[in-house]
Order: C-alpha cells, then structure tokens, then sequence
C-alpha cells in the first residue's frame, strides 16, 4: 500500500513539472511572438511616415487686385501657378484670385498680415502704410527715366536692399520674392494739360497720403481717394475730375470711355514698381524643396508679368485711339522740378539716399 502511494506522489511531480515546464516554453514563444509582432508594427508605422511625407501638400493663396483676366498681374500669377505646379509634380497647388479677395490693396496687405492670402502683389504706397518707410522710394515720382533703368535698379543692389528691410521691419513677417511692374503712368481727365497750370484745382484719383499725394498737391491738383473697383463710376459721374495709371490698366477698365477719363496727358510720372510679397513665417514653415520650387515660381512669374506689360502698353494705347480717345505730349520740366527736391525730402526723411544716389547714377 506504502509504495502505491509513493508511486502516486512520483507520478504526480512528473506531471506537475512537465506541465510548468510547458508554461515556460509557451510564455518564451509568446513574448518572442509579441517582439516581432512590434518590430513589424514599428516598421509599418516608418513606412507610413515616408508615404506621408512623399503625399505632403500645401495650398497656395495668390491674389492681385485686378478684376480684369487680361490684365498682366493674372498672366504673372498665372505663371507662378503653372511653374508652381509642375515643378512639383502637383504637391503645391495655387489658388489665384483676381480681385476677389479685394481691389483696395490695403485689403490685400490685411489678408497677408492675418494669413488670408499667402502670396499678394502691392504697391510701394499701400505697403509704406505697415510703417516699412523705405519702400516709399519705389513711390518717388520721376525716379526713373526708362524700362531699363528700372529693371537696372530692382534687379540689383537696391531691390536686394529694400528686399531685406522689407523682412527685417515687418519682422519676418513678409518676404519680397518679386519686382513686377504696373506700366508708366500719365494723366487722363475731363481734359489735356497743355501745361502743368491745368492742374490748378483738379481732383485726381490717387493716393491721399505719402509722397505720390504731395507731389500731386504741389502741381496745384487735389488727391481724392477713390476704389479701383469704384472709379469708372466716379469718372462717369464727375465725382472726380482725372486719374493716373498706365495705360493696360485704365483702358481695360474703360475709364477712357467715361466724360472724365477722355483725354489722357503723357505726363510718365511713374515707372511703376510693384511687391510680390509671400508670408514669410508660412514660407518658412515649408520643406527646403518646396520653398525652392515657390521662389523659381516667383521668377518665372517676373518674367511673365513683365512681357505682358510692355507688349500691352502700344496695344492699349492704341484701343484708346481707336475707341475715340485723345492722347497729347508735355513738357514734363515743371513736373521733374517738383519731384526732384521732393526726391531729396523725402530719401533724406526715411534714411536711404545712399540708394537714390545709386538709383540717379545708373541713368
């Protein structure tokens, strides 16, 4: 009886240890199993990460404030979009808006300050309004002789500088990645100026502040302010008496149609320098390739703007004349003594004569 018993107690250990051994080895098995199951989760979740950022895209905000889809600011933007684009195989994609997100360019400048916009074209007047001073040189009437004195000046030394005190003053906030143009702009009103005393009492849609107002004031006009989109019907309704612009841009808008708008005086007051400005801190928010491709964009988009420009300048002028429209030449002598001490005022005031001296050496 005795050695049944212990017989049974033997049997009983071997069955205990053989079924804790197997516990082990499934306990061994089942973390080796969970290893590599994390391994496999880890790898997946890498190649989820490099798909993601081969799939990253980003959408582009551009905007002018022309309403018109002829007008040279749509070819600009347009060829930043197309360049844009394709160079990066469709990951950026760019939403141009011509006027719609405003034809006041203090909107346009709104919108960029509060991320509204991501790329905006502005002129030196409304942007000085963000208290950048400097940029107010670009606005200095009779700065430039011709087309290539002003490519000469914002292809070189002197837009470099202004490009960085534009980023510097705004804080990193705006970011200069192009220098368009708006033409050269003359006169048109109710009626020619066969000298600059016509001028004397003469409402003028233009600025109302800054340096392009005092010099208008001081040939004897008054400076009215009036919006793009809300001119043609003052010119018609004689709220005011004249404009100045170039000629794509006020014979696209049919001002030269209007009783104010009939006779244009070629007054070339301003070769006209106009920002492409991106929003820096969302630029820089991007990846090195993608900043790359927006830059070449914003070359490609110079080029284009600018030979749309020169080759509408005689085409414009030429609708004008055959929509019935008068255009007459002047002496521009008592307008160049206006702006030239006025020059000087006003380079000395916002600190850069070093750059009017430049400008004024390159003719």
């Amino acid at each position: 009886m005795l050695k049944k018993v212990v017989m049974m107690l033997v049997l009983l250990t071997a069955i205990l240890v053989i079924a804790a051994c197997g516990n082990n080895n499934e306990e061994v098995d089942n973390t080796g199993a969970a290893d590599n199951s994390n391994e496999e989760q880890n790898n997946n979740d890498q190649n989820a990460d490099a798909e993601a950022d081969d799939g990253d895209s980003i959408k582009i905000i551009a905007a002018h404030n022309q309403t018109d889809p002829e007008n040279p600011y749509q070819d600009g933007l347009l060829a930043f979009k197309e360049a844009a684009e394709s160079e990066s195989g469709g990951s950026i994609e760019v939403e141009v808006h011509a006027g719609t997100l405003g034809t006041d360019e203090a909107e346009l400048v709104e919108s960029l300050q509060v991320g509204g916009a991501d790329v905006v074209l502005v002129s030196p007047g409304f942007m000085s309004n963000t208290g950048i001073r400097e940029i107010d040189l670009f606005a200095l009437p009779y700065l430039f002789e011709s087309y290539e004195h002003w490519e000469q000046t914002v292809d070189g030394e002197v837009g470099d500088e202004i490009a960085q005190i534009v980023q510097e003053e705004s804080d990193d906030l705006f970011k200069m990645i192009g220098y368009w143009t708006a033409g050269v702009r003359h006169y048109y009103g109710k009626q020619p100026l066969e000298s600059i005393d016509d001028l004397d009492g003469m409402t003028i849609r233009t600025q109302t502040s800054g340096v392009v107002a005092d010099f208008w004031s001081q040939t004897g006009a008054v400076p009215t302010d009036v919006d793009w989109g809300e001119l043609y019907q003052a010119l018609q309704q004689n709220v005011v008496d004249s404009a100045e612009n170039a000629y794509p841009y006020f014979v696209q808008q049919n001002h030269h149609e209007t009783d104010n708008g009939r006779y244009t005086t070629e007054t070339g007051h301003d070769y006209t320098t106009r920002f492409l400005l991106i929003n820096n801190e969302r630029f820089e928010s991007f990846s090195e390739e993608h900043q790359e491709i927006l830059l070449s964009a914003a070359e490609a988009s110079v080029e284009a703007e600018r030979q749309a420009l020169y080759e509408q300048e005689d085409e414009y002028k030429q609708i004008l004349l055959d929509d019935g429209g008068e255009v007459n030449e002047i002496d521009q002598t008592p307008f160049i003594e206006i702006a030239e001490p006025l020059q000087d005022e006003v380079a000395e005031e916002i600190g850069v004569t070093h750059l009017l001296e430049q400008i004024r050496d390159m003719r």
